[in-house]
């Protein structure tokens, strides 16, 4: 049982009461006063891996009773994966991959909040003979590490490109690391701007990014709903020109058995605390500023397009409209 006043600003007042038994198939006897939460983030290099961090360090700071570790994962597609095996409690993914055919949420899950855009980057070393996305046709490519939002919207633009290409998996910091030795002819990236992997990368040698403006067109006709058109600005990458390209939304999942108040203090935690959130959370990359923390904001956190709020994030989002 959790219990939680509900007044505005008051999320450290949460007291948590013999939470346990969260994951699917637990059979140990629940802890009193605390609750033990796994939340799954990304590979390394990734936005993912950096933002998950900074939620999991101020979940189990301002939570009494919560503890959050983050487990490191391909990313959307094997989050969503061990959210409904009941690997996990919480998990980042990218709105597209988590959206099913008929427009629902998979079985068992729903959102606390919208977080942050990606945008699906397509670098290539700065004297490529890649000037354009036809010019993928028989490359090597990285695709992003297997079960990532990378792979799924690159993937998907890739086949309504018609595009027949040498795909590899590799996450991120495998990728910059390829394309740097030459063996790989370009990377895909849906992340958020800027991400560490391209930032180095950038930093120690010119890069160019491709332009993704057609194809942004053929998402938005093909799948209307989690695609926003998009820029990469010159300022995110150092020497790099800005490109047009895909944004996509990511949202913080939960299990929809995790109880409603434990949920309503993370969602509350979440928005409360988003200023610091930009520089905390430090992960096994070392890496410390959260830029993208900054976009996170109660008007847009509550848009997770046909995703439901979960019962416990509903209610926040209905009380600070009171």
């Amino acid at each position: 049982m959790v219990l939680l006043n509900r007044e505005p600003g008051l999320s450290r007042r949460v007291v948590l009461l013999a939470v346990g038994g969260l994951l699917a198939g637990c059979s140990q006897r629940p802890e009193v006063d605390r609750v033990q939460l796994r939340l799954a983030t990304g590979p390394a290099g990734a936005v993912y891996r950096r933002i998950g961090g900074s939620l999991a360090e101020h979940i189990s700071e301002q939570v009494p009773g919560a503890v959050v570790t983050t487990v490191p994962s391909g990313a959307s597609t094997d989050n969503i994966r061990m959210l409904r095996a009941g690997e996990v409690h919480l998990g980042l993914t990218s709105l597209d991959a988590l959206i099913t055919t008929d427009g629902s949420a998979p079985e068992g899950l729903s959102a606390i909040c919208r977080l942050y855009d990606s945008h699906l980057h397509l670098v290539v070393m700065a004297g490529s003979a890649i000037e354009e996305f036809r010019d993928l046709k028989g490359k090597r490519i990285s695709l992003g590490a297997r079960d990532s939002g990378t792979e799924f919207t690159s993937l998907r633009v890739l086949e309504l490109g018609g595009l027949d290409i040498d795909g590899r998996y590799l996450s991120q910091a495998e990728s910059a690391a390829a394309l740097r030795d030459g063996k790989i002819d370009a990377m895909f990236s849906l992340t958020g701007v800027p991400t560490p992997a391209i930032t180095d990368l950038a930093q120690r040698h010119p890069v160019r990014l491709i332009s993704l403006d057609a194809q942004a067109d053929g998402l938005f006709t093909a799948f209307p709903g989690p695609y926003a058109p998009a820029m990469i600005p010159a300022t995110a990458y150092a020497g790099v020109a800005a490109a047009r390209t895909v944004a996509v939304p990511n949202v913080l999942l939960a299990r929809n058995d995790l109880p409603d108040d434990l949920v309503y203090a993370v969602t509350d935690t979440i928005f409360a605390h988003t200023g610091t959130i930009t520089s905390a959370g430090q992960d096994d990359t070392g890496a410390e500023d959260v830029p993208e923390a900054w976009r996170i904001n109660v008007r847009t956190g509550i848009s997770t397009g046909t995703i439901p709020l979960h019962p416990g994030a509903a209610a926040w989002f209905r009380d600070r409209k009171r």
